[in-house]
């Protein structure tokens, strides 16, 4: 059987070789109805395009990669998903690495990943999206990058995020008009950007509805379930214990959670437990988790878009973005006994 080649495509829509390319590369500029001849032409003739003789002759790989440094599985699963979503529907591949925020030794691996792999575009979430060096090193190599969920919204680059300040705010909020006025805290990981605008969206609240700061009910955790247990164990201790206790994500309040089961403690009649992110653990665990729902997947999947954009025809202006963040009531938080 003989190959099925981009020229026979093009032959058999009755277009040009450019126009079947633009459409396989989901670029602009194709009508729609035209978009719509060569895709059927495409499934008509079981048409794959071959992804290295594509690569060579546009001087792209096809290659889209994310790097990750978060102890959330859920989180990292969620990126994962919106990215793919992205890829697939400008026919990209995606890569996913891990890496660890250490400076030189960064930069150092980042350096080997676009040397092995030859990648288009990376895609930097929580916390590389806001490491100064490693953006400064990928625009001396001239790497197009987009951000995910950055702190950062003032310079020239591709940036998708939510309200996290909003988002505390209105959870603590929540915990507020249900009565608590004694709120513990829990921070996430020191490197990320969301640690501190979570923690000032819940400073924000108290200042608002004129409840007084106290430092004895902030804990140090870093979005991992066992710094979860550890900072529990520290609130929980205190004498009066607090009535309330707001964790920066979902698996430190599902630590909290456990642990106050643990000592006998009722939720929420003795004690109210929120999180932030609604990862599936805040949906699976009894009783379900008030949290804050941030649309991880749809940041991701808009900035990998917007990246893949980019790369295609450079845009002038920088593509940046505020998702909303929702907060989600549950069966964790009740009023005040």
């Amino acid at each position: 059987m003989k190959k099925v080649t981009i020229n026979s495509v093009a032959s058999h829509a009755g277009v040009s070789k450019k126009t079947v390319s633009r459409v396989l590369n989901n670029e602009p500029n194709v009508s729609a109805a035209t978009r719509e001849k060569v895709l059927a032409v495409f499934k008509e003739l079981d048409y794959t395009p071959n992804p290295i003789a594509r690569g060579l002759a546009q001087n792209r790989s096809f290659i889209i990669g994310c790097i990750y440094d978060n102890p959330s599985k859920s989180y990292i699963t969620r990126v994962q998903t919106g990215a793919l979503a992205a890829c697939q529907e400008n026919n990209y591949n995606l890569l996913i690495h891990p890496c660890e925020l250490r400076g030189d030794a960064l930069i150092n691996n980042i350096e080997q990943l676009l040397q092995s792999s030859r990648l288009d575009g990376l895609v930097l979430t929580p916390p590389f999206c806001d490491f100064g060096e490693l953006v400064d090193f990928l625009k001396s190599k001239k790497i197009p990058y987009a951000r995910v969920a950055s702190a950062i919204l003032d310079d020239d680059s591709i940036s998708v995020t939510s309200n996290d300040e909003q988002g505390a705010f209105e959870i603590t909020e929540h915990l507020i008009n249900l009565g608590h006025t004694s709120i513990a805290f829990i921070k996430g990981h020191p490197d990320h950007s969301a640690t501190e605008q979570r923690f000032k969206g819940y400073r924000r609240a108290l200042t608002t509805h004129g409840i007084e700061f106290n430092e004895r009910l902030v804990e140090e955790g870093n979005f991992s379930y066992h710094s979860g247990v550890d900072s529990a164990r520290s609130i929980l201790d205190l004498s009066p214990r607090p009535t309330a206790v707001f964790a920066s994500n979902d698996y430190m309040a599902a630590a909290v959670l456990k642990l106050a089961t643990q000592r006998n403690l009722r939720v929420p009649d003795d004690i109210s437990i929120a999180g932030f992110d609604n990862a599936p653990i805040a949906r699976h665990i009894w009783p379900g988790l008030t949290t804050i729902a941030q649309p991880v997947e749809e940041m991701t999947k808009q900035a990998v878009t917007q990246l893949i954009t980019h790369i295609i025809e450079p845009q002038e202006s920088p593509y940046k973005v505020i998702l909303e963040a929702k907060l989600i009531t549950r069966e964790s938080t009740a009023a005040v006994k």
